[in-house]
């Protein structure tokens, strides 16, 4: 089992190095096939270590090398592996694999193919280390290799002002959360001397209130950023500039997930702190309302998806607040299918469009591209919650939850959202598929459905968003609630409360019927009486021009943020070169325009000095010039001579300092 482990990050690191650094070498076909088949290998162990994890249910550790040693700190190159980890490991290798294979058709006759695939490979081999690691260090290179994919991927298209814009704001909004993370860790280490996770857990009793909260807080601010929450979330919206696939994966499946996976990875702290508990749960709340009412009016297809992920993850944030961490990690997973099915459905649209991606330049595309619609259809069944999709257990979970928890006004605000949902994504499937056609004449003339290497990995994630929720039925005993209570249920304060089924049935009917609503709201909008959107729009401006316009938080940043710390850079630029150089050229010019006195110290006594020193300088070059015979023996030999006679001294002033002399040892 131990050499599956290590294999599962080795495949894919093997070919990026194989495609980064010899991939003009050969041919393109190679290239992918490295790539999804490297991907390929690591699912296929992942569902190996998976199923010895599951047969034997023991949590271990594989070491794969000694990293850092000395004082108080031991950090390996290790893994965990644990329930936790085995599902992460399949969520990322697994949807990860059908990305890859998407992207073949979908990059296929793009520049710079081979590293679009080196990049995927690498985000693949970061994720894998975030998910793996048996501690904070190797969290923190996994975490910090996936924001550089982020930044690569994003910005893929270089030579777009928009992508490299975004690509630029997804890096910089993400080093705020990593600035959160990293003071985190510093915590952890003078608190425990140690930053391996068993260890710490072990010993988090220890803590105090306070110091339990603090750290939870500064993680929480790593996690906001990474997973696009209140008040970070601004960077994932634009990071749609990147290729659909990009979106999938990065966007929608793995990356952005990472902040629920460190939340629940690290529960044995929030559990002793319930200030950061109450506002991991708010934070997704406000989050998962939030960014519902922007995804009602947005018209960029990947956008209004962008926004529902932002949503989503509200859930999952909502459901670590409030203790529920396997129907967080359930969420997750269902959300890793439906939302890669959307996203890759969305771009097989746009793949057929031409590159079109205003949905109100779409329309009547269900006869034009009918494998297309089905698929995309499966995935909006599943995101409203509709019975049986994988979201109808997932996300009602949550909201059931959150009620049995007495959090009212926090369930308000999730049956709310996922209202909206419901309602913003009919929209948008209606506005793509049904209806009169509103594409542009050249634009029609061209639509095709796109080819098997395409449509194939959407089939299997389509049968995942349908099937995939079954996983946690019956809720609360089902064998991926029980696979992960050894995990969630660790630690002061951290078991679930359990749910009962008959209420959990109750209330699932009424997250259903909310969900029915809003799919009844956007059929009556978008399908039987399609002028009353624009009639309702046209009677609401301002809250329709708020909404579409993001409520104006980025320029609201810009404003108190951006712009201020530009003028800061302009003024300390007027500093540096108006004071600091004054200085320096004031100096020049004093000792050039010197008294008589100094011009004759200058051109006497300072020319002799400067003579002296140059003719010993000069007879000190010609001796040590003699050494510089040209035979690398000589130099060895000097250099070897010269080692010795350090480790000498060293320890002849280690034996001075300890009061034990060279000769006793």
């Amino acid at each position: 089992m131990d050499l599956l482990v290590l294999l599962i990050p080795v495949f894919p690191l093997v070919a990026v190095l194989l495609n980064g650094l010899l991939g003009r070498r050969y041919s393109h076909d190679l290239a992918h096939r490295l790539a999804w088949g490297s991907v390929g290998l690591s699912f296929l162990c992942a569902v190996g270590v998976f199923v010895e994890t599951l047969r034997t249910g023991v949590a271990r550790e594989v070491v794969a090398y000694r990293w850092i040693f000395g004082g108080d700190l031991t950090i390996n190159l290790a893994f965990l592996v644990d329930p936790l980890t085995c599902i992460m490991l399949l969520v990322v290798t697994g949807v990860g694999f059908l990305i890859h294979l998407y992207s073949v058709g979908y990059m296929h006759g793009e520049e710079g193919f081979t590293r679009f695939f080196t990049y995927m490979n690498l985000f693949m081999v970061s994720m894998l280390l975030l998910v793996m690691g048996n501690n904070y260090l190797v969290l923190f290179i996994g975490w910090e290799g996936v924001g550089l994919c982020s930044y690569l991927l994003i910005g893929y298209y270089y030579d777009k002002v928009s992508a490299a814009k975004a690509a630029t704001k997804a890096f910089v909004v993400n080093r705020i959360g990593d600035a959160g993370f990293l003071l985190a860790i510093f915590l952890v280490f003078v608190n425990f001397k140690t930053l391996d996770y068993t260890q710490v857990f072990a010993q988090a009793g220890q803590l105090s209130t306070g110091m339990a909260t603090a750290i939870a807080l500064c993680l929480l601010v790593g996690a906001v950023g990474k997973s696009a929450q209140i008040p970070l979330y601004t960077w994932l919206p634009d990071a749609m500039e990147g290729p659909t696939p990009v979106s999938a994966l990065i966007h929608a499946a793995t990356m952005v997930t990472a902040g629920v996976y460190m939340i629940v990875r690290n529960h044995v702290l929030y559990d002793m702190a319930p200030v950061a508990m109450t506002t991991v749960a708010w934070v997704g709340g406000l989050t998962a309302l939030f960014a519902a009412t922007i995804g009602l009016v947005q018209t960029d297809i990947k956008r209004v998806l962008a926004y529902s992920t932002v949503s989503q993850l509200g859930y999952m944030f909502l459901a670590c607040g409030i203790g529920a961490y396997t129907a967080a990690i359930f969420h997750l997973m269902t959300h890793a299918f439906f939302k890669a099915l959307l996203f890759l459905s969305a771009g097989s649209v746009i793949h057929a469009l031409s590159g079109e991606q205003d949905i109100m330049k779409m329309g009547g595309l269900k006869a034009k591209i009918p494998w297309t619609h089905a698929l995309f259809l499966v995935g909006t069944l599943a995101i409203a919650g509709i019975f049986p999709f994988a979201g109808f257990w997932s996300k009602d979970e949550i909201m059931a939850h959150a009620f049995v928890h007495g959090q009212y006004v926090l369930y308000a605000m999730a049956a709310i959202g996922a209202f909206l949902t419901a309602f913003y994504m009919f929209r948008l499937t209606y506005l793509t598929f049904y209806g009169a056609s509103r594409l542009d004449p050249h634009t029609a003339e061209h639509v095709h459905e796109s080819p098997p290497i395409m449509i194939g990995p959407l089939a299997v994630l389509a049968v995942l968003s349908l099937l995939g929720g079954f996983a946690g039925v019956p809720p609360e005993a089902g064998w991926f609630h029980q696979f992960l209570h050894a995990v969630t249920a660790v630690g002061r304060g951290g078991e679930e409360h359990g749910v009962g089924f008959g209420l959990v049935a109750t209330l699932m009917m009424v997250a259903t019927a909310i969900a029915l609503l809003g799919w009844g709201l956007a059929h009556y909008l978008y399908s039987v009486r399609t002028e009353k959107a624009a009639q309702w729009a046209a009677r609401l401006p301002r809250v329709y021009a708020t909404l579409l316009n993001k409520y104006h938080v980025d320029e609201l940043y810009d404003a108190l943020i951006v712009e201020p710390t530009k003028r800061l850079g302009l003024a300390w630029d007027w500093f540096d070169r108006t004071v600091i150089d004054g200085v320096v050229v004031g100096v020049g010019r004093m000792t050039h325009s010197g008294s008589a006195l100094s011009t004759w110290i200058e051109k006497y006594v300072v020319y002799a000095a400067l003579n002296v020193v140059g003719y010993a300088n000069h007879q000190a070059a010609r001796s040590w010039r003699k050494l510089q015979t040209g035979q690398v023996h000589h130099y060895v030999a000097i250099l070897v001579a010269g080692f010795f006679i350090l480790v000498h001294l060293i320890l002849a002033w280690w034996g001075g300092a300890s009061g034990i002399g060279i000769a006793a040892r």
